[in-house]
C-alpha cells in the first residue's frame, strides 16, 4: 500500500495538480484505510464508493477543478446531498433522499472535491450520540456532534471533512480525536441546505489534519484565497492566555496542556500575557445554553409534534428545556451577547488571538454520551473565529489541545497564528 490516505491535503492538493499522483490513486488508498477500520470505528453513515471512484476518474481525465482537485472528502450527514441520503442523524428521516446539496457542499464539488460518503452525525447535530468510536482508543467516544468526520479524518479515512458547531461540535470532537477543528467567523460558509437547529448560533466549519489543511479547505468553500497558508509565517503573533470563567471546570490534563503552552510559547520568545475577560463574559455560557435550546425547540417543532416517538430522551429533554426558556430570558440572553461582542475589541486590544482551553478534558470514556461543550459554547456565541490545535497527549494516552480564538473577521490572521503556535507546541511533523 502507497498509504497516500497519510499525506496532507495540502501535499496531496500540489501533488494532485503537479500529476505526480492521481486522484484514483489517492482515493484507493483511502477506500483500503475505510475497508481496513470501518468495521471497529463507525464513522460513515453511508459511503458510496464507486460512485467516488467514477469521480476520481473523471478528474484525472481532465485539467485542475480547483483548489481541491482529487481531494476526498466526507460530508456530515446533516448536509442535504442530492446523490446520497441524508438522515440528520435521526430514524424520522432514514430514508430522506434531498433533491440537491446543501450550496456549501455544491461549492466543494465545483472546486474539485470527491465526496466519498456521508460521515455520521449525532441526532440533529446535538448531542444523542450515533456509533461512532474514538480512533485513538475505541472504548472512548469522539466527540460530537461531528463524530464521524473528526474520526474519519484522524485515522487517515480521508484528509478533509466537513463539520458544523452551534456549541462544541468542531472543536470538541477535534480535540478528543486530536486533529485540526476550524470554526470560521459566523456566517463565512454558507449554510443553505444544512439542517438548521439554531439561526443565531449555527457555523459551517472544517475538520482536517493541520492547520494549512483546514484554510484550504474553507479558502475553496469561500472563494478567500487569501486565507490559504502556502508558507508559515515569520511574524511572532502577540498571544493572550485566557483561562475564561469556565476554568475551575478544567481537569488536571487541560491545566497541564494549558499551562506548558504558555512556557513553550514565552520560550519562543512571543508576547505572551494573561487575559481576564471582562466580568459580564462570565453569564455567557449559561446565555448560550439558553439561546440554544430554545432555538432547538422551534426548529424541530414539526419533528416534536409528528414524531416526538422517535426522538431520543436527550433530545425531548433538550426540546422541552427549550419551549421552558421565556421570551425574556431569551432577549437577557441575546442582550448580553449584544454587550459582550461590543467589548471584543477592548478584549483584542494588544493581542493578535486569545488560547484558550478547548475541552474539560480528554475524551470521556464509553459511546453513550459526547463530552461537555462547556470551553467551546461562548466563542461559538460570540461568532469569533476559533481554531483547534492538537499538542500532546494525555495520562491515559488519549489526545489534549487548546483553541486558538481571534477576533470577528480576522479569520485569515487567526490561521496564520495558530500554525506558527501549532509548530512551537507540537513541531511541524503533521504539516
Amino acid at each position: 500500500m502507497s498509504h497516500l490516505n497519510r499525506l496532507s491535503a495540502s501535499s496531496a492538493a500540489r501533488k494532485l495538480a503537479a500529476r505526480e499522483i492521481t486522484a484514483e490513486a489517492l482515493l484507493a488508498d483511502c477506500i483500503e484505510r475505510i475497508a481496513e477500520r470501518e468495521p471497529d470505528v463507525h464513522a460513515w453513515a453511508f459511503l458510496d464508493t464507486d460512485a467516488a471512484m467514477r469521480r476520481a476518474r473523471s478528474l484525472d481525465s481532465r485539467g485542475p477543478a480547483g483548489l481541491l482537485h482529487g481531494l476526498p472528502i466526507a460530508v456530515k450527514d446533516i448536509f442535504d446531498t442530492f446523490d446520497m441520503p441524508t438522515s440528520y442523524g435521526s430514524p424520522i428521516y432514514a430514508k430522506h433522499r434531498p433533491a440537491s446539496d446543501a450550496a456549501c457542499v455544491a461549492v466543494a464539488r465545483a472546486a474539485g472535491a470527491v465526496v466519498v460518503g456521508k460521515s455520521v452525525t449525532t441526532e440533529f447535530a446535538t448531542f444523542h450520540p450515533g456509533p461512532t468510536r474514538n480512533p485513538r482508543n475505541l472504548q472512548h467516544t469522539p466527540g460530537g456532534s461531528s463524530s464521524g468526520s473528526a474520526a474519519a479524518v484522524a485515522d487517515w479515512m480521508v484528509p478533509l471533512a466537513f463539520g458544523s458547531q452551534t456549541a462544541g461540535s468542531i472543536v470538541r470532537p477535534a480535540a478528543f480525536c486530536g486533529i485540526v477543528g476550524y470554526k470560521p467567523t459566523f456566517g463565512m460558509v454558507i449554510r443553505v441546505g444544512v439542517k438548521m437547529i439554531s439561526d443565531y448560533l449555527d457555523t459551517i466549519g472544517v475538520l482536517a489534519r493541520s492547520v494549512p489543511d483546514s484554510a484550504l479547505f474553507v479558502a475553496a468553500l469561500t472563494n478567500r484565497h487569501d486565507l490559504l497558508i502556502d508558507q508559515p509565517t515569520a511574524d511572532v503573533p502577540r498571544i493572550g492566555m485566557c483561562r475564561t470563567y469556565e476554568w475551575n471546570r478544567a481537569q488536571p490534563e487541560t491545566v497541564a496542556v494549558f499551562e506548558s503552552a504558555e512556557k513553550q510559547l514565552r520560550a519562543a520568545r512571543a508576547t505572551v500575557r494573561n487575559v481576564t475577560l471582562p466580568s459580564p463574559f462570565a453569564g455567557l455560557a449559561e446565555a448560550q445554553t439558553a439561546i440554544m435550546v430554545s432555538e432547538v425547540a422551534k426548529s424541530l417543532a414539526h419533528e416534536n409534534l409528528a414524531r416526538r416517538k422517535d426522538l431520543s430522551g436527550d433530545m425531548t429533554r433538550m426540546i422541552d428545556a427549550g419551549v421552558a426558556v421565556s421570551s425574556q430570558q431569551y432577549d437577557a440572553a441575546r442582550s448580553l451577547t449584544r454587550a459582550c461582542r461590543a467589548m471584543l475589541p477592548e478584549v483584542f486590544k494588544g493581542f493578535d488571538v486569545l488560547i484558550a482551553p478547548s475541552t474539560v478534558g480528554c475524551a470521556p470514556a464509553g459511546i453513550t454520551a459526547t463530552g461537555d461543550p462547556l470551553f467551546n459554547r461562548i466563542w461559538t456565541l460570540l461568532h469569533v473565529p476559533v481554531v483547534h490545535v492538537p499538542v500532546a497527549d494525555g495520562p491515559n494516552g488519549l489526545p489534549v489541545g487548546v483553541t486558538v480564538v481571534g477576533a470577528v473577521g480576522a479569520d485569515r490572521a487567526t490561521l496564520m497564528a495558530a500554525e506558527w503556535i501549532h509548530a512551537r507546541l507540537r513541531g511541524d511533523e503533521q504539516a
